[in-house]
């Protein structure tokens, strides 16, 4: 009787063992991809038409308002302050790339008409999609989104823009600007004398990198 019982414990523990499931193996949470950095969401030299030269002063916002100083004071404080409202805001880097068909356009300011034919990419990164916003509804180097209802001509506001919700551009040639909001980032471009297929391909290239 004895050894009966005992043969049926051991079946019994055998089957136990036979039927544990070993305990689930826990992947790791995959890490989320760091952002891009606003000198490669910027628009590169190989992004703009033939014809089209990179102005000193182009990479880091910080070293094109130094640059700019050297070259208009009053321009380059302009746009220093303009920066600085723009870390106010939470910005944490910023750049900018200039191309233009004569020097003597990189020192101008913004959407200034002029003869020559220029593009110019601005981003900005913020700590967060919040402040990215914010900043982009005050505006970005005095570039401010219309106001709600109000489209003045030339003017389309949000997602007709191809650039999202939050996003603004202006069509008025000689000079076509995009201005918008996208995760953490804030974007501008200003197109001066060119087409409407390369500002278009401008901004599409920068959208597309802003992660």
């Amino acid at each position: 009787m004895d050894r009966l019982i005992a043969i049926l414990g051991l079946s019994i523990l055998m089957a136990a063992c036979q039927s544990t499931t070993p305990p689930p193996v826990v992947s790791p949470s995959p890490s989320p991809s760091p952002h891009a950095a606003p000198t490669d969401a910027i628009l590169q030299a190989s992004d703009v038409p033939a014809g089209l030269t990179p102005c000193l002063g182009s990479g880091p916002i910080d070293v094109y308002v130094n640059t700019l100083a050297h070259a208009d004071a009053t321009v380059g404080a302009r746009v220093g302050a303009q920066w600085a409202q723009l870390q106010a805001g939470g910005a944490t880097q910023g750049a900018i790339s200039l191309f233009t068909s004569t020097p003597a356009a990189c020192s101008a300011e913004l959407a200034t008409t002029s003869s020559a034919k220029t593009i110019v990419a601005f981003v900005a990164v913020f700590a967060d999609p919040g402040q990215a916003d914010r900043a982009w509804n005050a505006g970005v180097f005095g570039f401010t989104p219309p106001t709600p209802g109000e489209l003045p001509t030339g003017v389309t506001s949000g997602t007709g823009t191809g650039l999202g919700l939050s996003s603004w551009t202006f069509n008025r040639p000689p000079v076509q600007l995009a201005c918008w909001h996208k995760s953490v980032f804030v974007a501008l471009v200003v197109v001066g004398n060119l087409d409407a297929a390369t500002f278009k391909a401008a901004t599409t290239t920068i959208d597309a990198r802003l992660n």
